[in-house]
């Protein structure tokens, strides 16, 4: 039964595929990682990721094989001494024949900023260690979508863990469950030793959705198991956000929920730039699944409506980068609006290239937009530093090479340091009452 369903749900997956782009030939799948099972108390934590919760707070998440097991998290800023003591909620979730097991959700806080916490999950062992983000710049995210769980994933994970950062910023489609609930379990494990120790932050993608029309509601598992901080950020949802690190204001927006004029999701992001004062955040950041420029043959148009509806908006409130995935490959633009270079626009980044296992997307179309100031299809990962409040240092690194070398890199200058905002702040106005004068 489970194969037959197994076989269906990818069939269906193939034609969606086909019908979203009739010009990509999507590759055969390739192997997932293989996971031996290994004993363990039914109460050890598993998959502990950590999450930013709001100022100086963050989030600690981990799955239980017990349910009875508590939802405690106990920390210090020493070894093995643990001052401090907070209890948390739980939840768990059934999908058609899979139940999950109990879902622990902790935060915990207020925190210092720039600074090695040592906490252990339910009172068990083993003892856990994370890094929190600093107070002002500079600050560096690492960045690297459609991740997956082959032998691809761990080759970007290993080079991610080598690199210094303090954020790290995934644009959906994360384990690549694809309805097999238990490579939910799979992937949680392997992202443990980096997600465990530096905040992840993340959106959802089309993997995530698993919707079955009359049987199951989309993005269970996810939300179940990915909290982001929707309501500390004014969200009536898990699948957009905002938060913020350093002197950067991240808005994480939903490609697979309602973004138009009249949408949840496009009021809450009104009202959330509309707040961002960039005298004391100077960079802003957004970021979601679907790509809005995309010169690859794969998943061409796809995100012609949501970037109909909140391109202006974005393009209003001064947005300076602009990150994505979906495309498994990688992409820089210039800074563009509107399909044309435009010094106020923000800057494109397409980094779909983390290792899923549907492969790399090789074919891009010719001749080269304008925009596009650099793409190849290769696994790899990124990192953007925020020097100061005026620039920041992108820079691409393909897993085939060395952690340090860059295989594509450019310096990125504040809008806010240009004089593009001046203007913008009257449009953004006009942007703002549109939908309330119609």
């Amino acid at each position: 039964m489970g194969q037959e369903l197994k076989l269906l749900l990818s069939a269906c997956l193939v034609i969606t595929s086909a019908v979203a782009g009739a010009e990509y030939v999507r590759p055969p799948p390739r192997r997932t990682l293989d996971f031996p099972w290994s004993p363990r108390r039914p109460s050890s934590p598993q998959q502990v990721h950590v999450s930013l919760a709001g100022k100086k707070h963050m989030r600690i998440s981990w799955v239980t094989d017990d349910k009875s097991a508590p939802s405690h998290v106990t920390y210090g800023k020493s070894p093995g001494r643990h001052d401090f003591a907070v209890e948390g909620l739980s939840t768990s979730y059934s999908y058609l024949l899979y139940k999950s097991g109990k879902i622990h959700h902790v935060v915990i806080g207020p925190l210092e900023y720039d600074m090695v916490y040592f906490y252990k999950c339910g009172g068990e062992d083993p003892e856990f260690q994370l890094k929190t983000p600093p107070a002002e710049l500079p600050v560096t995210f690492s960045i690297a979508g459609d991740l997956g769980q082959t032998g691809w994933t761990k080759s970007t994970l290993d080079h991610i863990n080598k690199c210094d950062y303090d954020v790290h910023l995934l644009p959906g489609d994360l384990a690549y469950a694809d309805y097999m609930q238990h490579w939910w379990d799979t992937f949680g494990n392997l992202v443990q030793p980096l997600a465990s120790a530096r905040p992840w932050m993340v959106t959802e993608g089309n993997h995530e959705q698993e919707f079955i029309p009359l049987v199951m509601d989309g993005f269970v598992s996810y939300n179940a198991r990915w909290k982001m901080p929707y309501k500390e950020s004014g969200s009536s949802s898990n699948l957009y956000y905002s938060f913020e690190v350093a002197g950067v204001h991240v808005v994480m927006l939903g490609s697979y929920t309602d973004f138009d004029m009249y949408s949840n999701q496009y009021r809450w992001l009104m009202k959330d730039l509309s707040k961002v004062n960039r005298q004391k955040t100077p960079w802003l950041v957004a970021s979601f699944h679907v790509p809005w420029y995309n010169s690859n043959f794969a998943h061409q148009r796809e995100g012609e409506e949501m970037m109909a509806t909140l391109e202006p908006l974005l393009y209003a409130a001064g947005v300076d980068i602009v990150l994505a995935g979906h495309v498994h490959a990688y992409e820089r633009a210039k800074r563009v609006y509107n399909g044309k270079l435009d010094p106020c626009g923000p800057v494109h980044i397409t980094i779909g290239d983390g290792g899923n296992r549907e492969g790399l997307a090789h074919r891009y179309h010719d001749p080269q937009p304008e925009w596009s100031a650099f793409r190849e299809a290769s696994f790899g990962h990124g990192e953007l530093e925020f020097v100061n409040s005026s620039h920041a240092f992108w820079s691409w690194h393909r897993n085939d090479d060395d952690e340090p070398m860059r295989s594509d890199h450019a310096w990125i200058s504040s809008l806010g340091s240009s004089g593009c905002l001046a203007g913008k702040r009257r449009e953004l106005w006009k942007v703002l009452v549109a939908p309330r004068s119609t």
